[in-house]
């Protein structure tokens, strides 16, 4: 479909050789005398562009681009004058014009200015989905009495400085609660700078977090800023808080006390303003019990805390999840979107999901992908999702996978998920346990949607 330009102008020859012109180009033109039949033309069909003069009989260009801009805030207008000033250029732009052509009219220069705008609008419109998608991306899902309870207590606590302490199990949405508080807060236009506890080496921990000064060790060539500098004024989310190690809580505890540290190499002091989001799977109670993790920091974490309920607690929002993310994956994926039967939706119901919403989300997109038809029935789903099959007979559950490796990997899923739980989602303790390196185990954690 061709763009519309708007052409508003009391001159006859001006009109009628930007119509040609433009038409020649491939634009749809429409014409207008006046101020005031442009306004009614617009109010009818809203083009892409308006040239519009600036000295007309009715109402001036001035005047005219006032009034669009109060109703059409969006569209893009370009002036033209064949008496223009700095002053008068100067004010339109202030105005919200896109540009100020002046006559006699360049029409190289028209066409360039139209495009540049059309350009805009295409980039506008792309940031408009970009920022859309992102909206949709950090929201919480869901309307059971546990999830409505946890949007009531992130309303209340987001627009605070206080800093949050959030508990829940694998996949059940830590990070994303951590964006919604920060999205909702006093500091929604200020960095979100996150940090994987858990994946920090130790003696990387300060370089990491504080930051480092050129030549402060080998491989140091530039000045690098940490994560607290990055957050400043802004908030900075601890993922894994529980996995950090004891040497590493150390240092984490007397930043977040000063809120000053120095770079690695440096003796200049930086002093930050940053709110503290931290994040575990893990009872951080019984961790100081064990000695893997400090009270003081504990308590200096623990100061709003927000438990999210694992998908089990709030069944009644599978069926809306399960829609959000099919119509996600048709959107990315450009394919026909999918819908599950009645009975499959009362099938995912009656699975315990140990991964919770994450596991959920990889099932979803599995069969999204893979099952050629459109309605997804129950018999359609696989193991161990698939509850008839196993309430039937465990025995039998194994006979209804088509290769060893499914069965392989069914197994190796469930006894994972049942080892994370006991011993509380402790990652290591379940390695120790199990007899595989911690981060293999990581590996299959992920793998598997745990």
């Amino acid at each position: 479909m061709a763009d519309t330009i708007l052409i508003v102008d009391d001159e006859p020859s001006i009109i009628q050789s930007l119509h040609g012109i433009l038409t020649d180009e491939g634009f749809e033109v429409i014409d207008a005398d006046g101020g005031l039949k442009a306004l009614d033309i617009i109010k009818e069909t809203i083009p892409d562009i308006v040239l519009l003069d600036i000295w007309m009989p009715d109402i001036d260009g001035i005047e005219a681009l006032k009034r669009i801009r109060e109703l059409y805030p969006s569209l893009q207008v370009i002036m033209i004058s064949g008496h223009g000033t700095i002053e008068t250029a100067v004010r339109a732009t202030k105005l919200g014009a896109y540009d100020f052509i002046e006559k006699p009219l360049s029409l190289e220069k028209v066409l360039l200015s139209i495009n540049n705008a059309l350009n805009y609008n295409r980039l506008e419109a792309e940031l408009d989905l970009f920022r859309e998608r992102e909206r949709l991306k950090y929201q919480i899902t869901g309307h059971s009495q546990a999830i409505t309870e946890l949007k009531e207590q992130i309303k209340i606590v987001a627009p605070t400085n206080a800093w949050v302490l959030i508990v829940g199990e694998n996949g059940t949405g830590k990070e994303l609660v951590a964006h919604t508080i920060h999205r909702l807060s006093k500091r929604n236009d200020k960095p979100f700078i996150e940090v994987n506890c858990a994946a920090i080496p130790d003696d990387l921990i300060e370089s990491e977090l504080f930051g480092h000064e050129k030549g402060a060790f080998t491989g140091a060539t530039s000045m690098k800023r940490g994560k607290f500098d990055q957050a400043n004024n802004g908030m900075l989310f601890l993922d894994e808080i529980g996995d950090m190690s004891l040497k590493a809580q150390s240092k984490v505890l007397r930043i977040l006390q000063e809120q000053r540290f120095e770079r690695v190499g440096g003796n200049r002091t930086i002093s930050v303003n940053v709110r503290v989001i931290a994040a575990t799977n893990k009872n951080l109670e019984k961790e100081i019990e064990r000695g893997t993790f400090r009270d003081d920091l504990y308590f200096r974490l623990n100061v709003i805390p927000i438990r999210i309920p694992p998908l089990r607690e709030r069944v009644d929002d599978i069926q809306e999840l399960v829609s959000e993310f099919l119509d996600e994956f048709s959107l990315d994926t450009k394919k026909e979107r999918k819908f599950l039967s009645p009975d499959a939706l009362d099938m995912l119901k009656k699975y315990s999901w140990p991964g919770n919403v994450r596991e959920l989300k990889n099932l979803i997109e599995r069969m999204a992908i893979m099952y050629p038809g459109k309605v997804i029935a129950a018999k359609d789903i696989p193991p161990p999702f698939n509850t008839f099959r196993i309430e039937d007979s465990k025995l039998e559950s194994f006979f209804s996978f088509d290769t060893l490796k499914e069965a392989r990997e069914m197994l190796e899923k469930n006894f994972i998920a049942s080892k994370l739980k006991e011993f509380e989602g402790n990652i290591s303790k379940t390695a120790e346990a199990i007899g595989v390196e911690r981060s293999n185990l990581h590996k299959k954690i992920k793998a598997y949607g745990l």
